[in-house]
């Protein structure tokens, strides 16, 4: 991949119980089974079109961290919202669903300098839509039962554990030391990883300047200190110091404060972004580097990573002309199997369907912005719209510009 490609793709990630049989029950079974099929199998998306369905709260037992009742969760295979962006109402596919959406604001503040944040949206199983909240950060736990936030202002001193189905914190992580910036749920839903900031890493300073486009703007100054792993059950948590990557070679001072570290797909290493080849570096729950895992190696800045059962991957753009298309990878050897209509691929739904950022070319000359969730299947050209097209230029700014989260339900 090219250095400006590279660069670009940096940038976008700165903006950017009942004892009866549950009703939801065949759903998921058809999903397993689904999952299960042969690769050679076709018309994934097709055999799904007829079942697109309003959506319906249903009661049932997921897994997932922090005990109690669980939140009710629709689990119709297809739950799409074609004329609502941002969206009021669920959306989910397959074994995945919208669990919040962001957007980002800024606020000058006196004497040149500026502060970001995230305006978080959160589904409420109680109303059936994403509702208002006041947290500076949101991670939905693997079920979406729970919720792990942090309070204003950035760094936190602790951590929330939310539950979706009362709306309460349920028990408060105190952290002993620096505070966090974000927090991620590992794949289980059984660990944390808060990465902690020396100050808010959304913080724009006047003496940070740089130039974007044609105006000079305040900048971010790096102050990632190290990381808390936390017990979600428990609430031990435990801190490691990890300071920022230096690279001499590739210094971007100034364009981003934020390097939270990530969970690996299979929850034994952490990873972070990294603007420039290999795209991440990998650190072990000590702090130390650590290598690609083998099962990564071919995954990049495309969003939705790793298939469910491990074989494939999501890859970037690969349009040719006015075509819209990503591309899907084999896992083992990085070949393309197939060439799919999205235009960013964010998750995957099942092992044989993404959800996507999907544009129409007419649409797409005219803004590259307007674009919305999609579903799509890599066996079939269909496309099934899940929202709204999206409103903007690309601004993070624009209060119109949402941004998904996703978490298996």
């Amino acid at each position: 991949m090219k250095v400006e490609e590279l660069v670009r793709r940096s940038l976008h990630h700165m903006a950017e119980s009942d004892a009866r049989p549950d009703p939801g029950l065949a759903g998921r079974v058809l999903r397993t089974r689904r999952r299960r099929r042969a690769r050679g199998v076709t018309g994934a998306v097709a055999a799904v079109a007829a079942v697109v369905a309003v959506a319906v709260a249903v009661p049932l037992t997921v897994p997932g961290s922090g005990g109690g009742e669980s939140a009710a969760v629709p689990q119709d295979d297809v739950i799409g919202r074609p004329g609502e962006s941002p969206p009021r109402g669920l959306i989910a596919a397959g074994d995945v669903a919208l669990a919040s959406w962001y957007t980002n604001e800024t606020e000058d503040l006196p004497g040149g300098d500026a502060v970001g944040g995230r305006k978080w949206r959160l589904y409420d199983p109680d109303t059936g839509r994403y509702e208002d909240t006041d947290w500076a950060w949101i991670d939905v736990a693997p079920g979406m039962r729970t919720a792990a936030v942090l309070e204003d202002d950035l760094p936190a001193r602790r951590i929330g554990l939310l539950d979706l189905a009362s709306g309460e914190v349920e028990r408060w992580i105190p952290l002993d030391g620096e505070g966090v910036g974000s927090v991620e749920f590992s794949p289980d839903g059984e660990r944390l990883v808060a990465t902690a900031y020396s100050h808010n890493p959304d913080r724009r300073f006047k003496d940070a300047s740089y130039w974007l486009n044609d105006d000079k703007v305040p900048g971010a100054k790096r102050s990632r200190t190290g990381f808390y792993v936390a017990d979600a059950d428990s609430g031990d948590a435990e801190y490691t110091e990890l300071p920022y990557a230096d690279d001499p070679d590739h210094g971007m001072e100034g364009m981003n404060g934020r390097e939270d570290l990530n969970w690996s797909s299979d929850g034994e290493l952490l990873w972070e972004h990294w603007a420039f080849e290999p795209g991440r570096l990998y650190y072990d729950l000590s702090g130390e580097k650590a290598e690609r895992p083998a099962r990564e190696k071919h995954v990049s800045y495309a969003e939705a990573g790793l298939s469910p059962d491990g074989r494939l991957v999501g890859g970037e753009f690969a349009g040719e002309g006015d075509e819209i298309a990503s591309e899907v990878l084999d896992a083992r050897t990085g070949e393309r199997v197939a060439k799919v209509p999205g235009q960013q691929l964010l998750a995957w739904a099942d092992d044989e369907r993404l959800i996507a950022w999907g544009c129409d070319p007419g649409v797409c000359q005219e803004n590259e912005y307007k674009n919305r969730l999609v579903l799509i299947g890599f066996d079939d050209d269909e496309v099934i719209p899940l929202s709204g097209n999206r409103a903007g230029n690309g601004d993070g700014g624009d209060a119109r510009r949402w941004v998904p989260e996703f978490t298996e339900r």
